[in-house]
């Protein structure tokens, strides 16, 4: 089926895509995962946060920088363009695998904040529920739709301003709490490193779940206004933002209470909240997690359906994804994500335990395989570029070779994790899936360019 019925609409705003990677990067990876985070590696954890922030900062000015020498083209594209078909036809499918899972994970998470509420309704029906409202909100025009997630991602972002103030203020004693000496807690129960300093890698796993999203900024390009000219400045500003959103709160978490009495049960944000005696915090804070999970799955299905249609374009998926309607939404491709979403909330009807299993670990392997690709893309194009960037991204070519090689050994760390086992296991199988698909899908494409080459050689 022809996409001539609509097409993508340049229509998303600089706001508009900060606020749309921040909705993917904040989410569940923040607000759940950093008690276990804390507890691997104790309060030196802020110190993986920063260096997995400055990992993301390569990678997005690699983005930056073949964005401003190829318009129009999108993460995929720069690896189709290093690489051939083969490799972005690889990375494109696992890149939307990686957040069809996610979404499902957010979706199913915010059923069970909703339950906080409303305890007598089944799980899978409140996840349903939230499902329908993400797949509604993407039925928006883009420009809508990125005033909608500029809102939505809006919200827990000026709550996580304010939890740091509120949690500053305890911290220094202008908030009276009843505890003395906060900073203490820093040094003490085995000091900043209490697991040993090689725990901060070890953390770098979740770390990679919840930085991951952020390269959506790589996504958005074929819709963004001028994206050449502000593209640059709005990953300057944004991996700043990130690092800080970050950063500042676990600052703030393992400041106010001991690393090893930060309970996995809840989120350290509403134990810092039920600290500060505001009557309802418990409330305001399970607004602000299920706003949070419902944000980052909205960005989600963006990522996920804008890439099923760069793939239909480039006859890398069927040709029906890369049907867009007048309203500018590629509407076949956010049907599959309505079909897996439902798919993945009616799974806690049968298996809620066994699915998060499953699909935690997902996420944070793609995203280095992600992330390996486009620096990897950088790397092989930058002396082929046809044009000279505005903006070059500094260090080349050492600052992204050692990027590469410290993802690939969390990549590899990822594997014998022993931990996230099952989830790798079916990592590696979709990875060697499209690989084997790959090889017999563009059999033809090696084909003809042998046969090129040839009468080359001839000639």
């Amino acid at each position: 089926m022809e996409s001539n019925n609509g097409s993508l609409q340049k229509k998303l705003l600089p706001r508009h895509i900060s606020m749309m990677a921040m909705g993917g990067a904040i989410g569940t990876g923040i607000f759940k995962g950093s008690s276990e985070t804390i507890s691997l590696a104790g309060p030196g954890v802020i110190l993986t946060y920063i260096f997995a922030g400055l990992l993301l900062l390569v990678v997005m000015g690699a983005i930056a920088e073949m964005a401003i020498v190829y318009p129009n083209t999108n993460m995929k594209g720069f690896v189709q363009k290093a690489f051939g078909k083969r490799s972005s036809f690889i990375i494109g499918w696992m890149y939307c695998f990686m957040w069809l899972s996610v979404c499902v994970i957010e979706v199913v998470v915010a059923g069970s904040f909703l339950q906080y509420w409303l305890p007598s309704i089944p799980l899978w029906i409140l996840s349903l529920g939230c499902a329908a409202l993400i797949i509604g909100i993407n039925m928006m025009n883009v420009k809508n739709y990125g005033e909608f997630e500029f809102w939505f991602a809006g919200i827990k972002i000026t709550m996580i301003i304010v939890f740091i103030l509120l949690g500053a203020s305890i911290l220094f004693g202008i908030i009276p709490s009843g505890g003395t000496n906060y900073l203490q807690n820093f040094t003490e129960h085995g000091g900043f490193f209490p697991n040993g300093w090689m725990s901060i890698f070890s953390a770098l796993l979740i770390v990679m779940f919840s930085y991951g999203g952020s390269e959506l900024i790589g996504v958005t390009v074929t819709e963004a206004k001028d994206a050449e000219r502000i593209l640059p400045k709005v990953i300057k500003s944004y991996i700043w933002r990130v690092i800080l959103f970050f950063t500042l709160p676990i600052l703030v978490i393992c400041g106010l209470i001991p690393w090893n009495e930060i309970s996995d049960q809840s989120s350290p944000f509403v134990q810092v909240l039920s600290m500060s005696g505001f009557q309802g915090s418990a409330h305001i804070m399970n607004f602000i997690l299920i706003t949070a999970v419902l944000s980052a799955a909205n960005s989600g299905i963006y990522g996920c359906t804008r890439m099923l249609h760069s793939l239909a374009a480039e006859g890398e998926a069927p040709k029906s994804f890369s049907y867009v309607s007048k309203n500018g939404v590629p509407l076949y491709s956010l049907l599959l994500s309505a079909v897996v979403l439902i798919a993945g909330s009616m799974i806690t009807y049968v298996a809620q335990d066994k699915a998060f299993t499953l699909l935690m670990a997902f996420p944070g392997f793609v995203v280095s395989l992600v992330w390996i690709s486009i620096c990897l893309a950088q790397l092989k194009l930058r002396n082929s570029y046809p044009k000279a960037p505005s903006f070059k991204l500094w260090g080349f070519p050492y600052v992204t070779l050692f990027t590469v090689i410290t993802l690939s050994i969390i990549c590899v760390m990822f594997v014998f994790s022993e931990q996230n086992r099952v989830s790798i296991i079916a990592c590696l199988v979709v990875l060697v899936g499209l690989i084997a698909i790959s090889i017999l899908k563009f059999k033809s494409v090696d084909e003809q360019e042998t046969i090129i080459k040839e009468k080359r050689m001839v000639k």
